[in-house]
């Protein structure tokens, strides 16, 4: 038997129950992990509250990052053993498998050996934050030295991964945070400016810090009006990524900025690098670099224990986090 976290109904973090089930052998192409540390998603709390793009089966299962054990293999599985140290890349649907617990199972496809430098509250924290940032970057955005990159909720754990990753390229990450609060803090983190969107005048702070250049890549979690903004603020030929909706309000673009600057616009979403084979070999070498050589390095917030896990939820659905929400399983 193993503990695992589940929920019969939508609704806030009371929902979640922490339950023991038998966790069946790994099925032809999927790795058993013994658990070791959970990294938290905002997708989660969407799904939990019935809000995610796709439907709770109940009971529904939960969660998309983990670090672990290799505890056994099923078929046609190469490439990992027994007691290998891993961790598990988001490229499923959580009504497929679930990280939540002590003893999962997930597909191979999704598992990566992580670096023997790091520990397993590092690796759950890393895999999600570092890849959603490269796929963005690096393998769409093709950042280049010397660029400005702008990056918007900067404090979050993509955002963190954002800088690191543009300071890894020789880049220049510029991070947007509402207030000054949290401005030493990015300044630390590496970011070679920070503007506080609610107190400052966006437009003429990235001219500004950009030296006039303007941003060659915006990289968006949050949406809304204010992408207006951001678009007058952009090199010629500069890429917009948007990849979230915390504000759900259309955006509003002004077209002589489009036709005039030639720039590109884009959804983007984590899973277009982890369902492609090739894009997420590359995305897998490239985060395993960065991280062997301490180039990246993942900001853990706070950690919480399994039987924890609503005030874990509660945390996170508080919003005051720098980095990564962990929890621990022991």
């Amino acid at each position: 038997m193993s503990k695992v976290v589940i929920f019969n109904r939508t609704g806030g973090p009371e929902v979640l129950e922490v339950v023991d089930v038998a966790v069946p052998a790994p099925a032809s192409g999927e790795v058993q992990i013994r658990v070791q540390a959970i990294g938290l998603n905002r997708a989660e709390i969407m799904y939990r509250n019935g809000q995610y793009v796709i439907e709770p089966e109940f009971p529904a299962r939960l969660g998309y990052e983990a670090s672990g054990i290799v505890q056994a293999v099923g078929e046609h599985v190469e490439g990992f053993a027994c007691g290998d140290f891993v961790s598990v890349i988001p490229s499923f649907m959580f009504n497929e498998y679930g990280m939540y617990g002590e003893r999962v199972n997930a597909p191979v496809h999704a598992v990566v050996k992580h670096p023997e430098n790091l520990s397993f509250e590092e690796a759950a924290a890393s895999w999600m934050m570092y890849v959603t940032a490269y796929g963005a970057l690096v393998e769409y955005g093709n950042l280049q030295a010397g660029q400005n990159v702008v990056i918007r909720a900067a404090s979050s754990s993509v955002g963190l991964a954002a800088i690191q990753i543009a300071n890894m390229l020789g880049a220049k990450p510029v991070a947007l945070t509402r207030t000054s609060e949290k401005r030493e803090m990015l300044l630390k983190a590496g970011a070679v400016a920070v503007i506080a969107t609610a107190e400052q005048d966006l437009v003429a702070e990235i001219n500004r810090v950009t030296d006039g250049t303007g941003a060659h890549i915006v990289f968006d979690p949050v949406g809304g009006p204010d992408v207006a903004k951001l678009t007058q603020a952009m090199a010629p030929q500069g890429m917009f990524f948007q990849y979230g909706a915390l504000d759900s309000r259309d955006m509003l673009v002004p077209v002589f900025d489009i036709l005039g600057k030639h720039l590109t616009l884009r959804g983007y979403e984590l899973f277009e690098i982890t369902t492609d084979p090739e894009k997420m070999a590359r995305a897998k070498s490239f985060v395993t670099e960065g991280l062997r050589s301490g180039k990246l390095k993942p900001v853990i917030d706070k950690t919480f224990p399994l039987e924890d896990i609503a005030d874990a939820h509660r945390y996170m659905e508080a919003n005051g986090q720098v980095g990564k929400i962990v929890v621990v399983v022991k």
